[in-house]
């Protein structure tokens, strides 16, 4: 596998790995009192759309030939941060 493969595999699992949390903090939240619902459910839409936002920037660096990966994996990457944050922020929520 060359680099491409090897960091599309590794985003892939990320992104695995971040629905599981995601699917933990839904079910914390429909555990929680109605008031606290409703702050952990706007966490929880904003964590799946910069999941979404990092899938599709996957699915497009996928399609990419291997000269212009280099652009978008850097684009994925400042994703991935913006994905990593709003779930930091929306965990610090669920203590």
């Amino acid at each position: 596998m060359n680099k491409r493969d090897d960091f599309i595999e590794r985003m892939k699992a990320n992104l695995e790995a971040w629905n599981a949390e995601i699917d933990i903090l839904a079910a914390k939240a429909r555990a929680a009192g109605d008031e606290a619902r409703v702050k952990y459910h706007d966490d929880i839409e904003r964590l799946k759309q910069r999941r979404d936002e990092t899938r599709e920037l996957l699915e497009e660096l996928q399609q990419t030939s291997e000269a212009a990966w280099g652009t978008l994996r850097q684009g994925l990457e400042e994703s991935w941060e913006r994905l990593r944050k709003a779930f930091a922020d929306a965990s610090s929520h669920f203590k």
